[in-house]
C-alpha cells in the first residue's frame, strides 16, 4: 500500500493488484480475461484481433479441431461452470450434502489432452446424473491446488465419488455404464428390500419398530432403478423402502391385494395401517421432482413416537410469528397390551383431526422418563394410565407452554369431545396453555449401541486400507511401505545380532568388559564436554525482545542468512509465567549466535499469526479445523522459529497434559541470576502451573530444530506486521 511502503513502485504494485482483484471477483471480467488475455479498453481490439487470426486459419483450411484439442479459449466448454468447486464450498456445503446424494467429483486441468478425451462422456452422464438426485462437481487443479491436494487427486484426470463424506476413487474405463455402477456402487446395499408374497406383511408391518413410513414402489424392471436407490438414501432418516418387481412370479398376491396397474410404475406409503395406503402416486415416467414432492408430504407416521431430539423439533417446531403457531398434541402412555385400547382412540381421532397447524405425537413414558416427569409432575391420578397434553415450543432451549387434560386419557367419547373442545378453544384463545416448563433433550432411543458404532467404524477402517493397498497412487503409499519395511529391518537385524553376540559374549572375561566400559565412558565424556561447550550460555540471562511493526524489518524479513528468530506466542494475562518459563527452556541455547529470541502479543497481532499457521495445517483432518470455534483459539504457548532469509518456519505447538499439576509444570525454584525482561511475580496456583505446562518439552524442540529435523513450512513472502 503505498501509504504504507514508501518505494518508488508500490503505487504500481497497488494498481495491478486492485486490478486483478477486481476481475477475479467478478465471473465476467474473469472469463473475459481467461479469453482475450484483458477485461479493460483492450478488450475490443483483442476481439478483433482473435477474429482476424481464425479468418487467417481458416484460409489455410486449418481446425484445431482436427487434434481434438480446444487451443482457442473461445471455444472452451463452458458446461462445467455451474459444478465448479471451490475449497471452502466444498467443506461448508458439498461435504454435509454428501450425506442426503452422493456426489461425482472431476478433477481437470489446461492442457490436459486426456480431459479433453474424456468430456463428451462426462458430460452426458453428469447430465444424467444429476436429474437423477447425484450431485455433479468440477475441480480445477490450477485454481484449487488446496482442494485437489485435499482429495488426494495427483494427477489429471481424476474422478472419484463422495458419500457421507467418505471419498472413493474411479479406476475403471470412462464409460457411461462403468461411471453409473460406480455412482451406484457408493450407495449402501441395504437402502431397498426386494418385496414379494411371503415378506410384505414383515415388511409393512415394521412401522411401529422402525416409528418409520414404509414405501413400496411397483415396477415391471428386474432390477432397483437408480433413481429410487438415491431417493432411499435421501430419505433414508424418514422413510424404509420396498420395490416389488411385478413381472416377477411371486408378487401376484400383492399385485392383487393393492389394485396395481403392472403397466405403469406405482408408488404407495404405508403407515399405521398396512391394510390400505395412506398415499398413492401412479406415472408412466417418475421424475424426481414428482417423487421428492409426494414423499416430502408423508415423511411422518399420523401418531409418530418421539424417539430423540431431531424428530421432537421437526414435528413441534418454535413458532416463529403468531400465524405461524403450531401445536402438538402428545400421548403420554406405555408400552404393551394394556395401553393399546388408548393408544389406538388417540390414532383414531388424530385421523380425523389433522390440521397444518397441529401435530400428532405419542411417547412411552417409561423410555423417556424426564420427558413424562416434567410435564406430568408425578401426579398420582396419571400413574400406570396414559394421559394427553398440548404444547407450544417457545424457544430451542426447551421451554414450553402447556395444558394437560384434567383426567388421565382412555380413549372414551368423553374423552373425544373435551379433547376436541380444548383444540377449538386454542385457536381463538392462545392463552389457554397456561403453564410452562423446560424441557430436557430426549433420548435417542433407535441409536445402535457403542460396540456395534466401534464395529462399523472398523470395518469402514479395514475397507479403506484394503482399498488403498491397491488403487491408492504410489506417492501416498511410501511412506507407509518405507515404515513397515524398517520395522521389519530393524526386527530382523536385532535378532540377527543378538544371535551372533550371544556367542561372543561368552567368551570375553568380566575384566575386558570392565575396562572397555571405563574406556568408553571417557570417551563418551570427553564427546559430550565438547559438545556441550559449544553451546555454553555467554550471558547469565535470556534477552526476548517484542516483535512489532518497528523491529519486524531487522529481527525477521532483513535476519542474515543461518540466523533464526524463535518467537513465543502470548497474551497480556499470561506474559509473565510463559516469559519465564521459554527463559528457563531457552537459556541452554543462549550460546549460539545464529538464534535470536522474541515474542509476540496474540492480542495485537491475531490475524498476522493465523495467516502463517494457515501454511502449517493439514489437509486431511478439515471439519475440525474449521469449526465455529475457529477464530476463538487459544495460541498462547506456540513458538515459532522464523527463518527470514529462506522464508520458512518450524512450528512448537503447546504439550497438552492430562494433569496440569504434575512435576512437569510444578513451581519450582530456578537460579536467580535467570531474568527476561518482562518480570513477574512467580505464581504456583493451578492456573500458573496449567501455563506453564505449555512449554514442556520446548527444550526438545529445539534440540531438534538445531539438527534440522523439523518440518519446515514455506510461505511465498512475509506478511506485514500492522
Amino acid at each position: 500500500h503505498p501509504d504504507k511502503n514508501k518505494d518508488p513502485g508500490a503505487e504500481d504494485k497497488f494498481i495491478q493488484i486492485s486490478k486483478a482483484y477486481e476481475i477475479l471477483s467478478n465471473e465476467e471480467k474473469r472469463a473475459n480475461f481467461d479469453r482475450y488475455g484483458d477485461a479493460g479498453e483492450s478488450q475490443g481490439y483483442s476481439q478483433h484481433q482473435h477474429r482476424q487470426f481464425h479468418h487467417f486459419h481458416e484460409g489455410f483450411y486449418f481446425d484445431e479441431s482436427f487434434f481434438h484439442f480446444p487451443f482457442h479459449s473461445e471455444r472452451r466448454d463452458t458446461s462445467d461452470e455451474k459444478y465448479l468447486l471451490h475449497f471452502s464450498h466444498y467443506i461448508n456445503e458439498i461435504v454435509p450434502d454428501s450425506f442426503k446424494k452422493p456426489y461425482l467429483i472431476k478433477i481437470t486441468s489446461d492442457w490436459c489432452f486426456s480431459c479433453i478425451h474424456i468430456e463428451p462422456v462426462w458430460k452426458e452422464v453428469a447430465q444424467e446424473l444429476e436429474a437423477l438426485g447425484a450431485g455433479i462437481g468440477v475441480v480445477h487443479a490450477g485454481y484449487e491446488r488446496r482442494l485437489a491436494h485435499h482429495l488426494g487427486a495427483h494427477s489429471t484426470p481424476s474422478l472419484l465419488g463422495l458419500i457421507n463424506g467418505k471419498i472413493t476413487f474411479f479406476h475403471n474405463a470412462v464409460i457411461r455404464e462403468n461411471l453409473r455402477q460406480f455412482v451406484e456402487n457408493l450407495l449402501p446395499g441395504n437402502l431397498v428390500e426386494k418385496i414379494t408374497d411371503k415378506n410384505y406383511i414383515r415388511f409393512l408391518s415394521n412401522w411401529k419398530k422402525e416409528n418409520k413410513p414404509h414405501v413400496l414402489l411397483f415396477d415391471h424392471m428386474p432390477v432397483v432403478p437408480l433413481l429410487y436407490k438415491l431417493t432411499a438414501f435421501a430419505y433414508r432418516d424418514y422413510l424404509s423402502f420396498g420395490y416389488v418387481y411385478v413381472g416377477l412370479q411371486g408378487t401376484e398376491e400383492l399385485s392383487s391385494q393393492y389394485n396395481i396397474n403392472v403397466y405403469t410404475p406405482t408408488m404407495m406409503i404405508f403407515k399405521e395401517h398396512i391394510d390400505r395406503p395412506a398415499d398413492v402416486v401412479q406415472a408412466r415416467d417418475m421424475k424426481k421432482q414428482l417423487i421428492d414432492d409426494f414423499l416430502s408430504q408423508n415423511k411422518f407416521l399420523m401418531v409418530a413416537r418421539l424417539t430423540n431430539q431431531r424428530l421432537f423439533q421437526e414435528l413441534c417446531p418454535v413458532k416463529k410469528s403468531h400465524r405461524q403457531r403450531k401445536h402438538c398434541v402428545v400421548l403420554l402412555t406405555g408400552e404393551g397390551d394394556k395401553f393399546a385400547e388408548a393408544y389406538e382412540a388417540f390414532l383414531t381421532f388424530a385421523v380425523a383431526n389433522t390440521k397444518d397447524t397441529l401435530k400428532f405425537v405419542h411417547i412411552y413414558n417409561d423410555r423417556q422418563p424426564e420427558f413424562a416427569d416434567a410435564l406430568l409432575m408425578d401426579d398420582e391420578k396419571y400413574r400406570g394410565k396414559s394421559a394427553v397434553v398440548i404444547l407450544e415450543r417457545r424457544n430451542n432451549a426447551g421451554k414450553v407452554t402447556y395444558k394437560t387434560l384434567e383426567e388421565a386419557w382412555q380413549g372414551s367419547k368423553e374423552d373425544n369431545f373435551i379433547l376436541l373442545d380444548l383444540l377449538d378453544q386454542l385457536r381463538t384463545d392462545p392463552g389457554l396453555l397456561s403453564s410452562e416448563t423446560v424441557l430436557a433433550d430426549l433420548n435417542d432411543e433407535l441409536a445402535p449401541m457403542f460396540l456395534i458404532r466401534w464395529l462399523y467404524s472398523m470395518l469402514d477402517y479395514i475397507s479403506d486400507c484394503w482399498d488403498s493397498l491397491f488403487h491408492s497412487n504410489w506417492r501416498e503409499m511410501m511412506p507407509l511401505l518405507s515404515l513397515l519395511f524398517s520395522a521389519l529391518f530393524i526386527l530382523f537385524g536385532t535378532v540377527i545380532v543378538q544371535a551372533f553376540s550371544d556367542s561372543s559374549d561368552a567368551r570375553d572375561s568380566p575384566p575386558s568388559e570392565k575396562e572397555e566400559t571405563a574406556a568408553k565412558t571417557e570417551k563418551n565424556d570427553v564427546s559430550f564436554s565438547k559438545e556441550s561447550n559449544s553451546r555454553i550460555p555467554k550471558k547469565g540471562f535470556v534477552e526476548v525482545t517484542e516483535l512489532t511493526d518497528i523491529n519486524y524489518n531487522s529481527n525477521l524479513v532483513r535476519l542474515r542468512p543461518g540466523h533464526m528468530n524463535v518467537v513465543l506466542i502470548l497474551s497480556n494475562s499470561t506474559k509473565t509465567v510463559l516469559l519465564q518459563k521459554f527463559a528457563l527452556e531457552v537459556y541452554t541455547f543462549t550460546g549460539s549466535s545464529s538464534l535470536h529470541f522474541s515474542f509476540l502479543s496474540l492480542d495485537k497481532h491475531r490475524e498476522w499469526l493465523e495467516y502463517l499457521l494457515e501454511f502449517a495445517q493439514d489437509a486431511a483432518p478439515i471439519p475440525n479445523q474449521y469449526d465455529k470455534h475457529f477464530l476463538e483459539r487459544d495460541y498462547t504457548g506456540y513458538v515459532l522459529a522464523l527463518n527470514g532469509h529462506k522464508k520458512y518456519f518450524c512450528l512448537f505447538k503447546p504439550h497438552r497434559s492430562r494433569d496440569d499439576g504434575g512435576t512437569l509444570g510444578s513451581c519450582e525454584d530456578y537460579d536467580s541470576s535467570l531474568h527476561t525482561e518482562a518480570r513477574g511475580k512467580s505464581s504456583c496456583s493451578p492456573e500458573s502451573r496449567s501455563i506453564k505446562n505449555k512449554l514442556h518439552k520446548l527444550s526438545f524442540w529445539m534440540e531438534r530444530l538445531l539438527e534440522g529435523s523439523l518440518q519446515r513450512f514455506y510461505i511465498p513472502s512475509w506478511p506485514a506486521l500492522d
